[in-house]
């Protein structure tokens, strides 16, 4: 242990000398997949067709894309409690079931 702390202090005290920020040894966070979100131009409803974050067809994601929101609200589809579509509504309809599309054939 006395090895550890010694070494770090050095690797500290060479990176402050040097003019550098000091080194940081807490783990980076981690990124969020490249795949969360579907690709642009991928038809609606189709397994392609998927937020991975919020686990509902990307082109009705509202939390990434709020353009969406007054086409909900016009429709009568929307938790005021919660922001987010009625028919997405997990909280208030804890039976609803949202699920992904299959893959068919070229996705």
């Amino acid at each position: 242990m006395i090895v550890r702390l010694s070494v770090m202090r050095a690797v500290l005290a060479t990176a402050l000398i040097a003019g550098h920020a000091p080194v940081s040894f807490a783990a980076a966070a981690p990124t969020p997949a490249a795949a969360e979100h579907a690709a642009a131009g991928v038809q609606a409803g189709t397994h392609a067709d998927w937020c991975a974050e919020h686990a509902v067809p990307e082109s009705m994601c509202t939390r990434c894309n709020p353009a969406l929101v007054p086409a909900f609200k016009a429709t009568n589809d929307w938790c005021a409690a919660h922001g987010l579509p009625a028919s997405q509504c997990l909280v208030c309809n804890p039976d609803l079931k949202i699920e992904r599309p299959p893959k068919t054939g070229g996705q």
